[in-house]
């Protein structure tokens, strides 16, 4: 099967990005955009001069429990930078959100409860709220997170996004929020 299809089956539609959008991004952004992919993994990511930003990290339902994700993660970790990646709050009728988020807060993951995420899908036109989950190796700052999120989403999120979808998403500024005094509550925190 082909990894975007893998990656397809696996996350929401709202979450997904167009194979064409993902295709240019490795084909016109290699300095940045990667893909690892396996027999039973993928794993987008983009990795700039002071962060990694992991877009999809698939493992499928028969590798699951054998640490291939640990391994992706470490091999993610030995970069030395912030990894940082988006997850869906947790849905107690989907056991699937529950798991991901043990899985990375076993990882090492902490919750960046002072940023705000939530944009309208071009998919499906609801808003789609997620949670920013990220590691931070030399105790790097929520503000330095924010930054980062900031230009995931210009340089990834929303690249040639009027060319591949018809229209443009939200700017950063109305996507991404920090608060200082977070109002939302540590995601990872009860698990």
């Amino acid at each position: 099967m082909h990894w975007y299809e893998k990656l397809n089956q696996y996350f929401p539609v709202e979450e997904m990005k167009s194979k064409e959008h993902m295709e240019t991004l490795l084909k016109e952004r290699p300095d940045i955009y990667h893909k690892d992919e396996g027999p039973n993994h993928v794993l987008m990511y983009a990795e700039l001069d002071n962060f990694v930003f992991i877009d999809y990290l698939f493992v499928s339902k028969n590798a699951r429990g054998q640490g291939l994700g640990h391994k992706m993660l470490e091999k993610m970790k030995q970069k030395g930078k912030p990894i940082i990646l988006e997850v869906e709050p947790v849905n107690y009728e989907d056991t699937d959100t529950e798991k991901r988020l043990r899985f990375y807060k076993r990882e090492g993951f902490e919750h960046a409860n002072s940023i705000g995420y939530a944009r309208r899908s071009l998919a499906t036109n609801e808003v789609n709220k997620m949670e920013i989950l990220y590691w931070a190796p030399n105790n790097e700052s929520e503000e330095m997170i924010f930054d980062a999120m900031n230009k995931t989403y210009n340089m990834i999120h929303t690249y040639k996004d009027r060319h591949f979808y018809g229209e443009s998403y939200e700017p950063a500024e109305e996507v991404l929020t920090f608060n200082e005094e977070p109002e939302n509550q540590n995601i990872l925190e009860d698990l």
